[in-house]
């Protein structure tokens, strides 16, 4: 491929001095874990703090639960923001190259993120701690629009037939990985401060640390994609940004079942993430350490279910295993709110029962997304699907679930996640007539 004749993706990449490196699908699965971990770790930090810090530092002018439901409003920010950022990135990358692209979302993420560490309480400048967040929060959704790579699309394209499946659910182990890590951070600190110190300065030191994770998954994610041969397999690939609304015209109707394809497994994300926590913390006497140890752990046991999930779905099918994840979620909606009412006991067993199930249906909602589109519109179609499904499924789901079960009582809650098992049950039905290109034939 001559240089006078390659895209500004190919023109940005490193060429090696010693000749061609070998872009293996080994190589691309570990940039794809330790970025999405660093993505998942930005956002869960956020999220604990909209439980168990946002309420009292940025909303004290209301009671403990309005300040949550107004964090979790802040907390959607981002989702709504992220299909914005992905059009401005795209528009990025087609004139400057991924790499410049890369860089810049991952620096406005960083940059983003650290600053929230550094927000003024409320009682030092009142109203505006309110509209800096909320202006912080959308710049990380910007961010995590622009972050989108293709890595995932080209893992599972350049994976061998026999283990698409295994080589698609790689990317799904940043989650738990990054909820880890943000949990057990989180508990050190709650463990070995006051609760005063915590409030006044604790919690702002996951902030900083998730500066340095973001810089540590840039130069692990420029290490391959600033390399000729990963441009060229871009290239090959066809996964290039296309034009937002040449996308939607030829593959609208794949972008709108695709939405609901992961639909329940991303609100099923937040039901055993986020909800919890904040229903734990407020209408319970469950110290704060003990559910963030038991959230680690149940995310341990979702490492297992989304390994697993990539070795059924190379025995029985993507489409087939997805499927049933949908109606596991659902049937799990009619336990829920009876296992978070039984105490300590029937937490725990919502948490690794739940974990388990998203494990197996989330660890293949990113391939289950690519495989719908031709080569042609793979990266936008994805990107959009992805942003739109996020939007929809997890954006708003703390928010409404704490809204619904606070009004109506924890059932209330089990049918909302219910309405997303049931929608994704049909668009998974009906997935079957565009059929799971890439990574079924």
């Amino acid at each position: 491929m001559s240089t006078s004749s390659s895209t500004p993706a190919v023109q940005s990449a490193v060429p090696s001095a010693h000749g061609h490196h070998r872009v293996s699908p080994s190589d691309v699965a570990v940039g794809v874990i330790i970025g999405r971990a660093s993505e998942f770790f930005d956002f869960f930090v956020f999220a604990i703090a909209s439980v168990i810090v946002f309420p009292q530092r940025i909303f004290p002018f209301t009671d403990p639960l309005t300040g949550t439901l107004l964090s979790f409003a802040l907390l959607a920010l981002a989702f709504v923001a992220r299909p914005l950022g992905s059009a401005l990135f795209m528009s990025i990358d087609r004139r400057h190259g991924r790499v410049t692209k890369l860089t810049a979302a991952l620096f406005l993420m960083g940059t983003a993120t650290v600053a929230m560490g550094l927000i003024p309480s409320y009682e030092n400048v009142g109203g505006w701690a309110v509209v800096i967040l909320a202006v912080l929060r959308i710049a990380q959704g910007l961010a995590l629009g622009g972050a989108w790579d293709g890595m995932p699309s080209l893992l599972a394209l350049t994976a061998p037939r026999s283990r698409r499946g295994f080589y698609a659910m790689v990317p799904q182990l940043g989650a738990p990985i990054g909820l880890i890590v943000a949990s057990l951070l989180f508990a050190y600190l709650a463990a070995n401060l006051t609760a005063q110190d915590f409030l006044d300065w604790g919690w702002r030191y996951p902030f900083f640390v998730a500066f340095s994770v973001n810089v540590v998954a840039l130069f692990a994610r420029l290490r391959i994609v600033a390399t000729e041969e990963f441009a060229e397999l871009f290239e090959s690939r066809e996964l290039q940004p296309t034009r937002i609304g040449k996308t939607l015209r030829e593959d609208g109707g794949a972008i709108l079942i695709g939405i609901f394809v992961p639909l329940a497994s991303f609100a099923m994300f937040h039901m055993v993430t986020v909800y919890p926590l904040s229903w734990i913390y407020l209408y319970t006497d469950e110290t704060l350490l003990s559910f963030l140890i038991i959230e680690a752990v149940a995310a341990t046991g979702g490492i297992l279910a989304i390994l697993l999930s990539g070795w059924l779905a190379d025995r029985i099918g993507r489409r087939n295993l997805l499927l049933v994840g949908a109606l596991l979620i659902g049937c799990f909606a009619a336990l829920a709110p009876l296992l978070l009412s039984a105490g300590k006991t029937g937490e725990l067993v919502y948490m690794i029962v739940g974990f388990f199930i998203l494990g197996l249906s989330f660890g293949q909602s990113s391939g289950a997304v690519a495989s719908l589109f031709e080569a042609r519109n793979r990266y936008t179609g994805s990107a959009i699907v992805s942003d739109l499904a996020w939007m929809f499924g997890a954006g708003f789901a703390p928010l409404t679930a704490l809204l619904l079960s606070t009004w109506l009582g924890l059932s209330a809650a089990g049918l909302y996640l219910l309405s997303g098992a049931i929608c994704s049950t049909v668009a998974i039905l009906l997935s079957g007539k565009l059929e799971f290109r890439a990574a079924e034939r």
